[in-house]
């Protein structure tokens, strides 16, 4: 029998400790004993007692030994790397972190176009001058058009943030029918179509086959010269020497780059030398809240598990 309600298998997230998620969930969880696994012994006997896991990774191997877990809570969106056969096989119930982001990601952008927008960054060198000497600002956000590409939780969260600046919004996604908090959706196939009207281009989808080099130089082309790109989601997903070619040539009034491809970026890489580039290092889905989301989550779920005593249903369930 389990002596161990849930064990939290030891790895940071955005540099947060493990441990700080094992506090949250004691807190949260009075009645359950809940473990950290912070030694590769601690890592294979909690592993093999526990009921609930959660973490980032887990191997057949380690499955197979777990005789007693019954749900493996991933600390991560994406599931691929876990081995979801085996877990299905002992009928160990899978959830992700969809949804984490959301909220820090989409105020990574909007700072970004806010910064744009009211050219805040002049205002930033002109401090730094100690010149009082006013400027202009290049646009506002009420009634501009943003297209947002991928309406997964943290697109359809930076879509929530822009319509409270009375934007426009089109949403890009794979199927039309499922629909979105957005005033347009349509397919990949129509991106083209909806570029020329599009004032912010927010890429916040995965990178696959169909999305990736998906900004190219044809895109590029059909935004409009004021246009405002930002890419929170994977840097494979704009062709980068063309959009350095597009800086250059003024094709564009700027871009603000969360990821990049290659990244890291080099030191002496194109995009470090403009002015309207705005670069940070794949830091948008940092968030102080980050383990008290996931224990958003896991508590729900659990307190669902003791209602119905069935591992099926849950939140964020994928397998």
């Amino acid at each position: 029998m389990s002596t161990i309600d849930v064990a939290v298998l030891d790895h940071d997230a955005h540099g947060i400790p493990a441990a700080d998620y094992a506090e949250i969930l004691r807190r949260r969880l009075p009645d359950r004993e809940v473990r950290l696994a912070a030694t590769p012994e601690e890592h294979e006997r909690y592993l093999r007692e526990a009921t609930v896991v959660a973490g980032k990774r887990v191997d057949a191997g380690e499955v197979a030994a777990a005789e007693d877990l019954r749900l493996f809570a991933c600390n991560a969106a994406g599931v691929d790397h876990l081995p979801l056969e085996a877990l299905a096989e002992r009928g160990v119930a899978v959830t992700n972190a969809s949804g984490v982001h959301g909220p820090n990601v989409a105020e990574h952008v909007l700072g970004w176009v806010l910064t744009f927008a009211r050219r805040l960054d002049e205002g930033r060198r002109r401090q730094e001058r100690r010149e009082w000497r006013r400027f202009q600002s290049f646009t506002e956000l009420a009634g501009s058009t943003v297209t947002v590409v991928g309406l997964g939780s943290i697109g359809e969260t930076v879509v929530d943030r822009f319509h409270g600046f009375d934007a426009d919004t089109v949403g890009v996604r794979h199927t039309v029918a499922k629909g979105g908090p957005t005033d347009e959706v349509v397919g990949y196939d129509d991106l083209p179509e909806v570029l020329p009207r599009t004032d912010v281009l927010v890429l916040a989808c995965p990178l696959t086959e169909t999305t990736a080099g998906l900004v190219g130089e044809a895109e590029l082309d059909a935004l409009p010269t004021d246009a405002i790109i930002v890419n929170v989601a994977r840097g494979g997903v704009i062709d980068t020497p063309a959009l350095v070619d597009a800086l250059r040539s003024n094709a564009l009034h700027g871009a603000a780059l969360d990821v990049t491809d290659p990244e890291p970026l080099p030191s002496d890489h194109d995009l470090w030398g403009f002015e309207n580039v705005f670069l940070t290092p794949h830091v948008s889905g940092h968030t102080p809240r980050y383990w008290e989301r996931r224990a958003d989550i896991l508590v729900e779920n659990l307190e669902r598990v003791a209602e119905t005593g069935e591992y099926e249903g849950l939140k964020n369930q994928v397998a």
